[in-house]
């Protein structure tokens, strides 16, 4: 049975629209200052029920649906306040029900700033939680997952709901803030949504499948990359166990396993001994990782290689690859059952010849495991006026979640070594003196610390144990040799002294290429000679006992800054240094983002210290200017940004991707000619890897080229719709609604009327029109009834907000007729070009807008 409103009900509805009305009034005239106050709250005193009438104004207006500050928002906060200095006007009972289901209907549709407030005055906290949920609910299916999701933070719901129903929506919206918010304190929560993510990761899933399932949401940009870098975020961030997500720690193995295999047998900057304990313990006992071993020891070695790992690993015969089988087979035949040892290659020592060779006898290095063996050493290394090689050594952790701690700090003075095991000497009831030791070490500025990219190294020492946590605050007297790196850098380029240590030497007969010295192997290279040799550079730190190689490169580290600094000190003005090289140089470590010590898989080597290559076009000096269109280049996957801007610039190129086998890319720099190979400093950014390439082959671009390729898929073919066309697609395919078309219209005919001055000027002043040097399809080759082109593309309508068809300026809709990606008319266009105004043959104000959907 309906309760019929009482008398007072209908007064109080009256006088509380009339009290609306004189607020709006003074709002209109902005008079926001104490007359509106003071109006507000004698209303709300002249009110027989100030809470109904709260609702009556909300519901008679409008303005608190939008952004910003309103007028409903002002009487809400109010209303609050009085609320607290007049307790007894607050409702309980059946009264307080009625009134928390019309709030409702209105919590609905409001903004977030609004929640708070009604929440505390209608007191809906305390309100039945049954209730709570079926409003939620309610919300949530009407396709408001975000209002749902809010909603139930601000209630406290989230132990009520399927944390997997109402996160899934938010994250194909790639609402991951929110995401995290609703899970936030709740650590069950936590687990289950890190498990329905990892079961995303699947090889098989498809995100776009889950998408179907929920009204209104377009095609997300949502894949297994994406979701592989939220999980490990999230892991870490929550503290949780990473065999939570099997799939995601899988497929980030399965990354480490091909970085592997590309320093092995592409690179050949690692030893067998060094590949096969990394291979070993990434691979472990999981029976899938073993499986995906075998099958890229197919690719890069021989059946004989494969068969004997899959004999370490007593694997089925049923799940091995052609041919392996057959080799286990006579493997076992032969009853040769040793442990799967490749033969170790018999040119390592050969290689030895051409690196640094540390100038110190054998007996002089000390690895020092206990606090008395570095006792015997402690006044030695800290006398004063002594100048110091200091480097640190850690267990690459190949993008898996944790943090790396550094298992071996060196410690190099004239002619001795010391390679302090911190493994074990943090271990010890000695590790305080160890701590003051090293503190006392890094703080005396009598004493001269070399180092390269010194604050990466005491970022990781700081991370390994607390006493070290506010040590790079206190440290003096540091000589960082990655600025002496970068201020020789500067000096070669704008000589001609430049040493080419770019070009590609064979190391050892047909064994490969010597891949490009970088970071401080080519300091060496440059000071003394010979580079360092860095095959031990990924070794596991950790394992105990260190192998004689890690031992021997270790020292060499650390021993070469020292006779680095000796000699740049000895002429300083022949590199291009001050006088005073220490002076100029002492102060701040400066940030080495190391490739060894803390390597993503999916990123190869490190951008900082890799030198990286664009394969393309090149004559020799010099050449002959050419456009964009008549430039082809391809980029290695380390090079992906570089690959980007060039084809913003509309450069034809080709982008190898993270999961591309990376012997391709091997294969495409042998297929190209001599002087075809440009080698990129990867310390740069790609902006300025970008100009480095068009000012070396000397290509000239204008406005016409920028963007006249699909920036997804390097098509140079558009097909041009207007925008009242396009406008007329959407409709057709569902995608625009009245109610959107009218909003567009509405605010296209609204920025005419509210900007008549434009027209004036644009019939006054020349303005540009985009017209990119491409070619272009026929509107006959559009099927309006499937939305699809002859090339066999579909339009991909659904990624155009409704709201750029309400831009007055916008005239033109541009279709890639290879992948259906659609681009319009927008501000991305100018900031391509004012990034590179100076390589574009333009004048200033020459500019039109393009923005990718």
């Amino acid at each position: 049975m309906n309760e019929e409103s009482s008398p007072s009900d209908h007064t109080d509805g009256q006088d509380s629209l009339l009290l609306l009305k004189t607020l709006q009034s003074l709002w209109t005239k902005k008079e926001m200052n104490k007359q509106l106050k003071e109006e507000t709250r004698r209303g709300f005193a002249a009110l027989e029920d100030p809470l109904a009438g709260l609702l009556d104004m909300l519901e008679s207006s409008s303005d608190w649906k939008g952004k910003g500050q309103s007028l409903g928002y002002y009487i809400t906060n109010e209303l609050q306040l009085w609320i607290k200095e007049h307790p007894a006007v607050q409702q309980s009972g059946l009264r307080l029900k009625k009134l928390q289901a019309r709030v409702f209907r209105i919590l609905a549709q409001s903004q977030v700033n609004l929640l708070d407030p009604l929440i505390s005055i209608f007191q809906l906290r305390t309100a039945d939680q049954n209730s709570l949920l079926g409003h939620v609910c309610h919300v949530y299916h009407k396709g408001k997952y975000k209002e749902a999701a809010i909603l139930s933070i601000k209630l406290n719901l989230q132990l009520e709901l399927d944390v997997e129903k109402m996160c899934t929506p938010l994250l194909l919206q790639e609402k991951t803030n929110l995401v995290e918010a609703y899970v936030a304190e709740y650590p069950d929560l936590q687990r289950k949504l890190l498990q329905t993510m990892d079961m995303w990761c699947e090889p098989s899933f498809n995100t776009a499948d889950i998408s179907r399932q929920y009204q209104g949401l377009r095609p997300n940009k949502l894949n297994h990359k994406m979701l592989s870098k939220l999980v490990f975020r999230l892991l870490e961030q929550y503290n949780l166990d990473p065999a939570l997500c099997p799939n995601v720690i899988n497929q980030r193995h399965l990354g480490s396993l091909k970085y592997l295999f590309y320093k092995r047998f592409v690179e050949k900057t690692m030893t067998q001994e060094n590949w096969a304990d990394h291979v070993q313990n990434t691979v472990g006992e999981n029976r899938w990782l073993q499986e995906q071993l075998i099958q890229l020891l197919v690719s890069y070695c021989e059946l004989n290689t494969a068969a004997r790992w899959a004999l370490r690993y007593s694997l089925p015969e049923k799940t091995l690859p052609y041919g392996v089988a057959d080799e286990l087979q006579k493997l076992k035949v032969q009853e040769r059952v040793e442990d799967a040892k490749s033969r170790v290659d018999d040119y390592e020592e050969d290689r030895k010849e051409g690196y640094y060779q540390i100038p110190i006898p054998r007996e002089n290095i000390h690895f020092l495991q206990t606090w008395e063996g570095m006792l015997r050493w402690r006044e030695k290394v800290l006398q004063p006026g002594q100048v110091v090689g200091i480097d640190m050594e850690w267990r690459p952790s190949f993008g898996v979640v944790g943090k790396s701690r550094v298992s071996v700090l060196q410690i190099a003075i004239e002619e001795q070594v010391f390679l302090l095991d911190l493994l074990q000497l943090l271990k010890t009831d000695e590790m305080e003196e160890l701590s003051h030791f090293v503190q006392t070490l890094f703080s005396d500025p009598t004493i001269i610390k070399l180092g390269y990219g010194m604050s990466g190294d005491l970022h990781s020492l700081a991370a390994t144990c607390s006493a070290f946590e506010e040590m790079d605050k206190q440290v003096q007297g540091i000589v960082d040799l990655l600025a002496v790196d970068k201020k020789l850098q500067k000096c070669w380029r704008k000589s001609s002294l430049q040493v080419d240590v770019l070009s590609q030497e064979k190391s050892c007969g047909d064994r490969g290429f010597r891949q490009p010295e970088r970071g401080l192997s080519l300091l060496v290279q440059h000071v003394l000679g010979k580079p360092l040799n860095k095959t031990e550079q990924l070794s596991n730190w950790e394992k105990r006992p260190l192998r004689e190689e890690q031992i021997l490169y270790a020292a060499s580290d650390a021993y070469c800054l020292l006779e680095v600094y000796k000699k740049l000190s000895e002429d300083p003005l022949g590199f291009g240094l001050c006088l005073d090289l220490t002076e100029s140089l002492v102060g701040k470590p400066t940030r080495k983002p190391r490739a060894k010590k803390q390597l993503n898989q999916q990123e190869m080597p490190s951008p900082s210290k890799q030198q990286a290559k664009v394969i393309g076009m090149e004559a020799l000096s010099p050449p002959p200017s050419i456009s964009p269109k008549e430039f082809s280049v391809v980029c290695d996957n380390m090079l992906q940004g570089l690959g980007r801007h060039l084809r913003c610039l509309g450069v034809d190129v080709c982008m190898l991707e993270n999961d591309d086998n990376h012997r391709k890319a091997a294969e495409l720099q042998s297929q190209v000619g001599e002087g075809r190979c440009f080698s990129v400093d990867c310390s740069e950014k790609a902006k300025e890897q970008a100009l480095q390439v068009l000012k070396h082959f000397n290509v000239q671009v204008s406005l016409a080229d920028v963007f006249s390729r699909c920036q997804l898929c390097n098509c140079d073919k558009y097909l041009k719709i207007s925008k009242d066309q396009m406008r007329q697609l959407m409709q057709l395919s569902g995608l625009l609604t009245e109610d959107d078309n009218a909003d567009c219209l509405a605010k296209s005919e609204e920025k005419q009327e509210t900007n008549p001055a434009s027209d004036i000027s644009e019939s006054d002043s020349p303005q540009p029109v985009y017209n990119p040097n491409c070619q272009w399809l026929e509107e006959s080759d559009l099927n309006v009834e499937t939305l699809t082109l002859a090339t066999g593309a579909s339009l991909q309508l659904a990624a155009i907000p409704p709201g750029v068809l309400g831009k007055a300026d916008l005239s033109y809709f541009y279709c890639c007729t290879q992948c259906g990606k659609v681009f319009w008319e927008g501000s991305h266009f100018g900031r391509v070009v004012s990034q590179f105004k100076e390589a574009l043959g333009t004048t200033e104000g020459s500019q039109s807008f393009y923005e990718l959907s």
